[in-house]
């Protein structure tokens, strides 16, 4: 199926969706309308400052409340400032660090991982407070105190060395995918192939989700010695091309017009072929 341009798709109301519609949207009283607007921006990366500008508001959004006290709508312009790649998100997304519902947060340092901007390290570090002593499940809740994995990625991706100490005890968190997000982290700030093989020997799991998420892990480290392994995981073959795609995008040539191929990348395009 051929998913539908910005300017072509259309709300379940049948009414057309442009640009304009939902930054407009973004401003009205009906909340379903604003929920879906910031869905939308996102996920046709409407990037133009008008929209940048609407989301960053929406992250202060007090209307749009569950009985539970989560903000949706706070939720969807976070995931989608993350997607736009605009860094004037960036201080609104770390205020929304602090926010009291748990999935804002979580939305929040996915996005600032995507946006890269050193300005959230000392922030993100913040959660990790009480280190693995304090990351219990919430009582009632299906989660855990902060969104640790989401953390943990974050700090990962931007580099934050200061932040090996309190991410190395994670690696003994007794939930697994923690442990992941933890080994994730430590192979990007340290290149020690150790934590890539703690990831690959997690393929063994008996746990297909869990699996899944590794071969995730593994693609977004592009570790390459797991290649084989990835292959040959007992997942199905749409996650493992899509963590040797990682792979390869750390092989491939800085230069568009280089037409020099590793040895490595041609091994990662032949266990691709395999799998097609």
């Amino acid at each position: 199926m051929i998913e539908p341009s910005a300017e072509e798709y259309s709300a379940e109301n049948g009414e057309q969706l442009t640009k304009e519609l939902a930054i407009a949207n973004l401003q009205s009283s009906d909340l379903s309308l604003r929920y879906y607007a910031a869905w939308w921006l996102g996920k046709f990366r409407v990037s133009q400052p008008e929209a940048v500008d609407a989301l960053i508001a929406a992250l202060e959004d007090e209307a749009d409340k569950t009985e539970l006290g989560g903000y949706p709508l706070r939720r969807n312009a976070a995931r989608a400032l993350g997607k736009l790649g605009n860094i004037k998100a960036v201080p609104g997304l770390i205020k929304c660090l602090e926010c009291s519902d748990f999935y804002v947060r979580e939305a929040a340092a996915q996005s600032l991982e995507m946006l890269r901007d050193i300005r959230a390290v000392e922030p993100l570090i913040k959660l990790l407070d009480g280190g693995v002593d304090q990351a219990v499940q919430v009582t009632g809740r299906p989660h855990l105190a902060q969104p640790y994995e989401a953390v943990l990625e974050a700090l990962g991706s931007l580099g934050a060395k200061e932040a090996m100490s309190l991410t190395l005890p994670f690696l003994k968190h007794p939930v697994p995918r923690v442990q992941s997000s933890a080994a994730r982290a430590m192979y990007q700030l340290t290149q020690d192939p150790e934590y890539g093989e703690l990831l690959v020997k997690m393929l063994e799991s008996g746990d297909l989700k869990l699996r899944r998420v590794v071969l995730g892990d593994l693609g977004a480290i592009g570790y390459m010695a797991a290649a084989d392994a990835i292959t040959h995981a007992k997942a199905e073959n749409s996650f493992k091309l899509m963590a040797l795609k990682g792979l390869l995008e750390y092989q491939l040539p800085d230069k568009l017009d280089s037409l020099a191929v590793s040895a490595e990348a041609m091994q990662v395009m032949n266990l691709m072929d395999s799998l097609l």
